[in-house]
């Protein structure tokens, strides 16, 4: 079955193209159902009414969308994916955002879409430093640029994308303008960055991440299945990723014990579905059957009673 999930190409890479406005609480509500009513609403003269916004911040709500695969790139042109209809439609599982878990969600599909938000991908999957400057992480996001991919990019641009990502995860504690900024970025509530003594130095590790549902496991699992078109995958792989591919564990920041805990909550949630069991000494995840929808597992979280 298809997956949402974009490993690393060296081919297709994108940089800045945000155009400097980080994830905001209502855009993507917003331009989703802009969009449902109207296909070229984002080529539309009436953007910016209907939006509410200046003409750069229109283009960075449709990045956003297709950053998050909401919308998709397809040879028809953009279209609202099942993913963002499920969430963002009258009877969407979440439309406003007001569950923790659609915040969940939104962030393992920017961090699992290396073609669009690669910035995103390498430091949810590929960087694993507990603590580091902004510029220790520039400096490495820049090496990883310069080793693993093709084509020109522009240094600066690459640079800057560390701090729009800690724009966007890291709560602010210094002047207002950054405090309302972080608190107009939905991300920062997942607590997956914090700044350490003040805003130079950062600390991103794995924890056991309670409000994170095993439903949300489940729709991850599956994707990585769907894309690694396998039935076994080592729970070591889901941790931290084959090279250059999709950590479960890691974008999570789970710890190791963590991960393993969800994923035996999530076999006893859907035994029909996974299990674990060791071969020659290594823990995997087995999927039982691989008809499953990944989006079985959000709409069993979002609407249970159905």
């Amino acid at each position: 079955m298809d997956s949402l999930l974009k490993p690393i190409n060296p081919k297709k890479a994108s940089f800045g193209r945000h155009e400097t406005f980080a994830l905001r609480y209502s855009w993507l509500t917003k331009g989703f159902m802009a969009f449902e009513k109207n296909k070229s609403i984002f080529s539309s003269d009436e953007a910016t009414i209907e939006l509410g916004v200046g003409k750069n911040m229109v283009n960075a709500i449709k990045y956003w969308l297709r950053a998050s695969s909401m919308l998709l790139d397809t040879d028809e042109g953009l279209e609202a994916s099942d993913l963002g209809k499920a969430i963002f439609t009258d009877k969407g599982g979440d439309p406003y955002l007001e569950d923790e878990a659609t915040l969940w969600l939104i962030h393992w599909q920017l961090a699992t879409n290396a073609e669009l938000v690669t910035a995103w991908y390498w430091f949810f999957n590929c960087y694993h430093k507990a603590e580091f400057t902004s510029d220790d992480a520039a400096e490495s996001l820049a090496d990883f640029v310069r080793n693993n991919l093709t084509g020109k990019h522009s240094e600066r641009t690459v640079k800057h994308e560390v701090s729009m990502i800690l724009r966007m995860y890291c709560p602010s504690n210094s002047n207002a303008k950054a405090i309302e900024e972080s608190l107009d970025s939905p991300l920062t509530s997942l607590k997956l960055v914090a700044a350490i003594d003040d805003q130079h130095f950062y600390r991103s590790y794995g924890n056991l991440q309670p409000s994170l549902p095993i439903e949300l496991i489940g729709y991850a699992a599956n994707e990585i299945f769907n894309q690694r078109q396998t039935e076994t995958l080592p729970i070591a792989d889901l941790m931290y990723g084959q090279k250059d591919g999709i950590a479960l564990g890691s974008v999570f920041r789970l710890t190791e014990s963590a991960l393993l805990a969800k994923l035996e909550d999530l076999v006893k949630a859907y035994p029909n579905i996974f299990q674990i069991n060791e071969t020659a000494g290594v823990n995997q995840l087995y999927r039982q059957d691989s008809t499953t929808e990944s989006l079985t597992f959000l709409r069993h979280y979002y609407q249970p009673t159905r």
